[in-house]
């Protein structure tokens, strides 16, 4: 069985790419360097030359010498001490026969030069040139030589191709040196770039990275519960199916960012104390919801938070059913205290055959809960509605709240379109906002009154308490998530819910001042649904 190629990992990958890009770049641009090191040095050198021609064809005693019947007496050891001290590798005076009267080669002398003059006689002109003379190849340099405004001469000084490329490769050698440092530097820089790089992946490979990216998203979208990432600016980094169909236009705007106050402000607090939060209520729709928040920490820093959505669980229900057993429980003991107490006072006035005051006081004990139970019976034919007060006269008695039914109150006309199991939710948290409000305030003064008809093509439901009352600037809000004048966390959420039930009822809540000074609320809800 042949051995499968083995992919290098993405260490050995990055330091190769990295590498071969630095190395690729230094070469282009020491090749580029080379050629403008070429093209500069025979420039300099070029110059350098026509420098020097003229400093010669400007000198007197070269000038003067012209007239002499041996020119080249004179003008030869200055010639030559000029190209020694310059480094040219000749330095030629000749006159306008084109004879020369200096060379380094002395044999020379006298002889015809080896390249045309023309130019600089007939147009005066000063000109640079490669060319090939007696010397060899040169990087030339001829000018005129004047004296009293007529040309009398030309001065030729080059420096041999030789030379030029001994100077050229000795900048080709320092910048081949510079460039293996260039290189040698780029190679530590990517290895330590592509370590970086690994380090902040936690040196997980490309296909790792893929899989747990997968794997996230199918563990994001298994879960039942609402499952949203956001970073510090609120942008939603990962969101499963759940979430996406819970979240609407009001808590996520277009762009994936959360513009919901309530969440911004959880989010906000998580990030601000590195703390998670469990258990926080929040109203999304017409249902209430358990949202969880917690950090992600990276590099003991806070960068974004996790949030799981999830609706009442049946644990938080029994959790709550177990609470209003226990509360029921307590108030089974304390009317089991108050009828033993009645009994013992039975068994007294029997035992002292005060038979008609007996008789009384079981009357007075049985008639009120009979004439209310008849009374819901007669009045109200929806047993939900029914049950729903019934079970808030029992509570009044526990808080101590005086709890009035009008007894002109008649609910028999219940249109099929109206959905009772969702309305006791709305009766049942005013009711209970009502007798909070009126026992806060009042003690055991408190009084709560209930009234309600079906005259018309509306059902409407009055209920006034003799609390504090609502100011006036707050009756806007008090609908609103949230808001709330209560102490604590979870609060301000009663009326929201109702406020939202309402309005899926096509329903309207109203609040007012009650003649007792307190909150009346008044709650309208058509027969007919549009």
């Amino acid at each position: 069985m042949k051995n499968r190629f083995k992919q290098p990992t993405l260490l050995i990958q990055l330091i190769g790419f990295i590498s071969i890009i630095v190395l690729i770049t230094v070469l282009s641009v020491s090749v580029i360097f080379s050629s403008m090191i070429d093209d500069i040095t025979k420039k300099s050198l070029g110059n350098q030359a026509m420098t020097v021609a003229k400093m010669v064809a400007q000198k007197d005693v070269i000038i003067e010498a012209f007239d002499d019947p041996e020119p080249s007496l004179t003008i030869q050891p200055i010639a030559e001490e000029i190209r020694k001290s310059t480094g040219a590798g000749y330095v030629v005076i000749g006159n306008t026969d084109n004879n020369r009267y200096s060379h380094h080669e002395t044999e020379n002398i006298g002889k015809t030069m080896g390249t045309s003059n023309r130019k600089v006689f007939e147009e005066g002109a000063s000109v640079i040139y490669e060319g090939t003379g007696i010397s060899g190849e040169a990087i030339k340099a001829k000018t005129p030589i004047y004296k009293n405004g007529v040309i009398v001469g030309v001065s030729s000084v080059g420096f041999l191709t030789d030379e030029v490329e001994v100077r050229m490769n000795e900048y080709r050698l320092k910048l081949f040196e510079f460039s293996v440092v260039i290189i040698f530097i780029g190679i530590i820089g990517a290895i330590i770039i592509a370590r970086r790089v690994k380090k902040l992946i936690f040196n997980l490979e490309p296909e790792e990275i893929s899989f747990l990216f997968k794997e996230k998203e199918a563990t994001i979208e298994s879960i039942r519960d609402a499952t949203i990432g956001v970073n510090k600016n609120y942008v939603i980094t990962s969101i499963n199916k759940r979430a996406r169909e819970l979240l609407q236009g009001d808590q996520v705007e277009r762009g994936g960012r959360v513009v919901d106050s309530r969440l911004i402000k959880l989010i906000e607090s998580v990030i601000l104390t590195k703390q998670s939060l469990i258990n926080q209520k929040y109203l999304f729709g017409h249902q209430l919801y358990m949202v969880d928040a917690a950090p992600i920490i990276q590099r003991e820093q806070t960068s974004g938070v996790v949030l799981t959505i999830r609706p009442t669980s049946e644990i938080e229900q029994l959790t709550k059913e177990v609470s209003q057993i226990k509360s029921i429980s307590d108030n089974i003991r304390a009317q089991n205290h108050g009828y033993l107490n009645r009994l013992n006072t039975i068994y007294g006035l029997i035992s002292l055959e005060q038979y008609d005051e007996a008789k009384e006081l079981i009357s007075d004990e049985v008639k009120e809960r009979q004439d209310f139970v008849v009374f819901l019976t007669s009045s109200v034919k929806d047993p939900f509605i029914a049950a729903c007060l019934l079970g808030k006269i029992n509570r009044s008695k526990e808080l101590k709240v005086l709890l009035e039914i009008d007894e002109e109150s008649n609910l028999a006309q219940v249109p099929e379109s109206f959905s009772p199991k969702l309305f006791v939710t709305v009766l049942g948290n005013v009711i209970d906002n009502a007798m909070e409000a009126a026992s806060n305030a009042k003690g055991e003064q408190a009084n709560v009154k209930v009234s309600f008809t079906d005259i018309g093509s509306e059902l409407i439901f009055d209920i006034e308490d003799n609390g504090n009352g609502v100011p006036e600037k707050w009756h806007e809000k008090i609908y609103t998530e949230g808001f709330t004048t209560k102490v604590g966390e979870n609060h301000g959420l009663g009326l929201a819910i109702a406020k939202n039930t309402i309005d899926l009822m096509n329903g309207e809540i109203y609040l007012s001042t009650s003649d007792s000074g307190g909150a009346r609320f008044t709650i309208v809800i058509p027969k007919k649904m549009v």
